[in-house]
């Protein structure tokens, strides 16, 4: 798993692309195709080793394959940017969001653990009025309460199909959250890869503290698999970059949930899990609020939201 549009637009005055929307469209179902290969290498690794060793694995891996893409271009001093306190917080929840999203994916289906990360863009609307000062109208209100209702379908507390891990995924919904709340805060003071880069280097060099609690030696096989996950996650970022290149942020951000198709596909043919019709209700509801909390965002920001 990754963050949908989690990397943040570019700063003030980049060299851009000419505007394609096309392009840019097609290169985020891309990436959100390829990114719950991820999540799948992921799951089937937690069976062997702890979550924390992957995690440090799956960040290290990512920092130094971005690494030679941004230094040649932005120079070291790059990995210091300005408001460096509020990106390593930045990168510290995202860090946060990986370790509960892959705890909960060892237990859970893995469309059923990504339909818990999608309610993140409803916390989000949710804590804006407080923490952004944002004003959020009713309409938007009744989308964050009916994807919330969609959530509680997924979960079902207090029925038979209930699970504790489920609460790991909305913790990391609630984790992505707050990362995104922050990344409003810092947009444009660093570009994209580097933000990127930056909560890559946070979780290699944090979560380096917990491993004592747990580690087993890796195989060839599987170091040469926890490398293809951090290929992975620099490639995705690469894609969000080329396609916020070519497309405004506010036009992507449905096509996030394409992430969900591949997700279910792999979950049935790997894992054998598939969704209840219960399950997927609750997942429709959240998708289509979020969607629609999109929309009504982009609506009132204007063009200059991308």
């Amino acid at each position: 798993m990754t963050n949908p549009l989690s990397t943040p637009p570019p700063p003030a005055a980049p060299p851009m692309a000419i505007p394609d929307p096309l392009k840019g469209i097609l290169l985020m179902v891309f990436a959100m195709l390829v990114i719950p290969v991820n999540d799948g290498i992921a799951k089937a690794l937690t069976a062997r080793y702890p979550v924390a060793e992957i995690v440090w694995f799956r960040y290290t891996f990512h920092f130094l394959l971005l690494l030679p893409l941004i230094v040649p271009r932005h120079g070291w001093g790059s990995l210091i940017p300005a408001r460096g306190l509020w990106h390593v917080a930045r990168g510290a929840f995202t860090v946060a969001c990986t370790f509960f999203f892959f705890l909960s994916l060892a237990r859970m289906p893995m469309a059923n653990t990504l339909a818990l990360i999608f309610a993140y863009p409803l916390i989000v609307t949710a804590l804006s009025p407080w923490v952004l000062g944002e004003t959020v109208g009713l309409r938007r209100w009744l989308a964050v309460i009916a994807g919330m209702a969609g959530t509680a379908i997924i979960v079902r507390p207090g029925t038979d199909v209930f699970q504790w891990w489920s609460l790991l995924g909305l913790a990391a919904a609630l984790c992505n959250a707050l990362y995104w709340v922050i990344t409003r805060k810092v947009t444009g003071s660093a570009p994209p890869l580097v933000g990127a880069a930056y909560a890559a280097l946070t979780g290699a060099v944090v979560v380096p503290f917990v491993l004592p609690l747990g580690w087993a030696m890796p195989t060839l096989v599987d170091v040469a698999l926890l490398g293809v996950m951090g290929a992975i996650a620099a490639g995705y970022h690469i894609l969000m970059v080329k396609a916020l290149d070519y497309t405004p942020a506010s036009t992507l951000a449905p096509f996030a949930y394409a992430e969900m198709i591949n997700a279910t596909t792999i979950g049935y043919f790997v894992f054998g899990d598939f969704p209840d019709a219960w399950t997927w209700t609750g997942i429709a509801i959240v998708i289509g609020a979020g969607i629609y909390i999109s929309l009504r965002e982009r609506r009132k920001r204007g063009p200059a939201a991308g």
